[in-house]
């Protein structure tokens, strides 16, 4: 199979998240990754476990993350290793570096100096906080950004405490908005011949999450509030009990689907009450409609209800935990799950949640493992 990025060169100068995963989804596109790890452990997230992989030291989270790079081992503390990277440089295409605000300019890789050294490189910063600011030197991890924009005050239920998403959303965010600005200006350069900054940050990410609480609040002057599932534009658009305990997730987004979903509800005249009948009334009156159509889903089992939610055409989910999730028959329709080969000296590979894009309805596979530490130094040094 032969993939959009074959021939492209990227330089990665990150750990943990944003920076990695930038980095897998150009070498699962096809793209020559390169890895630049410090001597002393590499990338932290080697040891994020468990669960770790076949060597027992190294955690799946890293495999997932590392997958398709090559690993390079150089201290960027020294002068000699600083001019290696430089000479790796000029055989690449993009850059990506979210090392800790302020150090790059401290050891000579900042934009400024690589781009003047190599015009033709793509250099993408990942920042917490932006390259602007007063808090642009400041560090910053995903629940950090949730709490600080602002993610958390519109999480969980009213009468509960600031709640995280479960997912690292400003950092996989972050990650895939430096890949879309890579790509971009890999095109523009395709038409100038320069290289280009691609700045991103994880707040900006979390800016870019909560837009709509943002907007609405410069426009009304009204602090969003939390829902728990629910939402504040649409209802019912937010999960429900069963008779059985589990919970269904009911999204008629529109007045018609929301007259279809009130007859399998068995109240058909809450399609036709001004109080309920169009969106605006419902969101205007959600305070007695909810607790009603959450007394009428206590009524049948989950599983009844999405016999005859599906069947009349109203959206509905049920509640999926990561082992329902698993073992669905959508998910291994989606053949989301890629299996990494095996490394030199294992006997086994994990499987890992692939690239969630396909070329031709064919999804990209792994010809490499993770990387070893330092796995790959003498191989790439050796091809400048």
């Amino acid at each position: 199979m032969t993939l959009p990025l074959e021939g492209v060169r990227v330089i990665e100068v990150g750990q943990a998240l944003a920076g990695p995963l930038a980095g897998v989804l150009l070498a699962d596109m096809g793209a020559d990754v390169i890895k630049i790890e410090k001597p002393e452990g590499g990338d932290d997230a080697r040891i994020w476990g468990p669960p770790y992989g076949p060597d027992g030291e190294t955690s799946l989270y890293f495999y997932s993350q590392n997958r398709n790079k090559r690993s390079v081992v150089l201290d960027l503390k020294l002068a000699a290793d600083i001019e290696k990277l430089n000479q790796l440089c000029e055989t690449a295409d993009i850059l990506i570096q979210n090392l800790r605000p302020g150090v790059v300019d401290e050891i000579g890789i900042g934009p400024e100096a690589m781009l003047a050294r190599h015009p033709r490189l793509i250099y993408c910063s990942i920042w917490a906080f932006g390259y602007q600011g007063p808090m642009r030197l400041k560090p910053g991890f995903d629940p950090l950004l949730q709490a600080y924009g602002g993610m958390m005050s519109v999480t969980g239920r009213p009468e509960d405490p600031p709640t995280f998403c479960g997912a690292s959303i400003n950092d996989k965010a972050t990650g895939m908005f430096c890949t879309i600005g890579a790509l971009a200006a890999l095109r523009q350069r395709d038409k100038t011949g320069k290289g280009c900054l691609v700045d991103t940050s994880l707040f900006d990410s979390a800016l870019h999450w909560v837009e709509g609480g943002i907007n609405s609040y410069l426009a009304e002057g009204t602090v969003p509030k939390r829902h728990g599932t629910g939402g504040n534009v649409i209802v019912p658009y937010q999960t429900f009990d069963c008779a059985d305990g589990l919970a269904l997730c009911l999204a008629p987004g529109n007045d018609r689907l929301w007259a279809r979903c009130a007859v399998v509800l068995g109240h058909p005249d809450w399609a036709t009450d001004p109080k309920f009948a169009k969106s605006s009334a419902r969101v205007a009156n959600k305070v007695e409609l909810l607790p009603m159509i959450a007394a009428a889903m206590k009524r049948r089992s989950r599983a009844d209800w999405v016999e005859a939610l599906e069947k009349a055409g109203v959206p509905c989910s049920p509640v999926n935990d990561i082992g329902e999730l698993a073992a669905t028959p959508q998910f291994a329709a989606s053949e989301m799950m890629v299996q990494l080969p095996v490394r030199p000296g294992e006997t086994s590979a994990p499987q890992v949640v692939g690239l969630p894009i396909t070329f031709d309805r064919k999804r990209p596979v792994s010809p490499r493992s993770a990387p070893r530490l330092g796995e790959h130094t003498n191989e790439v040094l050796g091809e400048l």
